[in-house]
């Protein structure tokens, strides 16, 4: 286990990936209301070339779970300073919902440390249905919210398979440690940062991924289309966690993606 401490909160990330300095550095950045495991499948595939770092953001997993507020950028801030702590100079950042969003500010309040974005979900603003969600988690039942907000995020049909089954049990028995006021704080701070009129300002290879299923398809459509270049690929039987229910698809789109900028090794 690793932790950063660079913006004074314990934020805990794992390292896999070749040995030595010269592999290329993808850091992956999980979704609401999951943790680094997320993305369980593309570190064991893009560990063989790439240095990862799975970083379990605030709120979530082994990191600090602040109550005060903060915002979108105190929470790309906390990646930063993984990076920082990791002696990370370059790197491509793969982020899910609230973690493409992150994604999305560190290309562009971090523009010398972003080499590319991969951004599922996409979303430059915040969406709809956040005081839902602040009321859901800040509940008192708030694993029994969870549970179901997860279940909204997957494709119809997906909880019913075994892969399903396992993503469910895997993130909801750690429901219990988790604090319903701190991910109502990311919800508001996802709320309150609109990147839309900023995205012409992305100057890194951009890919958008999206499950054909997914609640913010629109919303990643509105983003490929703001940033030049940007390539959008849209996942089909998949829903806003496509990353974890069509992992070889997914992988597949990333691949080409980095193959067709050089970033690849």
């Amino acid at each position: 286990m690793a932790w950063s401490e660079e913006t004074g909160l314990r934020i805990h990330y794992e390292t896999s990936g070749p040995p030595g300095a010269d592999a290329p550095v993808l850091v992956f950045i999980h979704a609401n209301p999951f943790d680094r495991r997320l993305w369980t499948h593309q570190v064991a595939r893009f560990s063989q070339t790439f240095r990862t770092i799975n970083v379990d953001i605030r709120g979530y997993g082994f990191s600090d779970k602040p109550e005060s507020p903060f915002t979108l950028e105190d929470m790309a801030g906390d990646v930063a300073g993984v990076c920082r702590r990791e002696g990370v100079t370059h790197a491509i950042f793969a982020g899910c919902s609230v973690g493409s969003g992150m994604a999305l500010l560190l290309g562009l309040d971090h523009g010398a440390l972003a080499r590319g974005l991969v951004l599922v979900g996409g979303a430059s603003r915040g969406g709809g249905r956040i005081q839902h969600r602040i009321d859901g988690y800040t509940s008192p039942d708030l694993a029994a919210y969870r549970a179901a907000h997860m279940r909204e995020l997957f494709a119809p049909g997906f909880t019913q398979t075994r892969a399903g089954r396992w993503a469910m049990e895997t993130f909801c028995e750690n429901s219990h440690a988790l604090s319903g006021q701190s991910i109502a704080q990311i919800f508001r701070a996802r709320a309150a940062c609109n990147m839309t009129p900023r995205l012409g300002r992305i100057k890194v290879p951009t890919l958008v991924v999206n499950g054909a299923h997914d609640l913010s398809l629109e919303a990643g459509r509105e983003t490929a289309r703001g940033i030049a270049g940007a390539r959008h690929v849209v996942i089909p039987e998949a829903g806003h966690a496509c990353c974890l229910e069509d992992p070889h698809a997914f992988d597949s789109a990333m691949l080409d993606f980095l193959r067709a900028h050089d970033l690849a090794p």
